[in-house]
């Protein structure tokens, strides 16, 4: 996987594009929040993230989809519990992935940060592959933007904690930790 500084997009993985994004205020990519995902809630491997963040979501397919069909989301990545990372937005633009959000005092995080959903829930433990993929996708943006150091990798649950929990108790920061130091 390398990451081409030039389009934001990296090569190696592959890629969804999402209408869901625009441009980049002149701000420096230096923040990295962590999400998790799964359509419907707890289901793993459905394609139904893919769709949402496409804006393509079958409503009839499940009672909670016409809850969220409205809305219009997307991260700039998505590691499935396989392993395998999809790229839905340039790491150039602004996915909408944080929402209403404030990191050491500076809000709306989406301006700064690069968003990257994991398949599960908060609850449920992530995949071995997982955190390999992450850790390997970690790597290649922080080359790309060196200021992505693993002090300002955080959750969700830390830049809007009033109204989100992702990616969880179930996640493991100290072992994403200790091996990005490792790396």
């Amino acid at each position: 996987m390398q990451l081409d500084s030039a389009s934001g997009w990296c090569h190696g993985i592959r890629h969804c594009p999402s209408p869901n994004f625009n441009t980049r205020p002149q701000a420096e990519v230096s923040l990295l929040v962590l999400h998790n995902i799964s359509l419907p809630p707890g289901q793993f491997g459905t394609g139904m993230v893919q769709a949402f963040f496409q804006n393509r979501l079958p409503v009839a397919e499940h009672p909670y989809f016409a809850t969220i069909a409205a809305l219009q989301v997307s991260a700039h990545f998505f590691i499935e519990r396989d392993g395998a990372i999809t790229q839905f937005v340039s790491c150039n633009d602004r996915a909408w992935h944080a929402g209403q959000s404030c990191y050491a005092g500076r809000e709306n995080c989406n301006d700064f940060s690069l968003g990257i959903e994991l398949e599960g829930t908060d609850e449920l433990p992530y995949a071995e592959a997982q955190y390999a993929a992450l850790v390997e996708l970690i790597g290649v943006l922080q080359q790309g933007y060196p200021r992505l150091s693993v002090e300002r990798i955080c959750g969700h649950s830390d830049i809007a904690p009033a109204r989100k929990t992702d990616p969880g108790p179930a996640f493991d920061w100290p072992r994403l930790r200790a091996a990005l130091l490792t790396k």
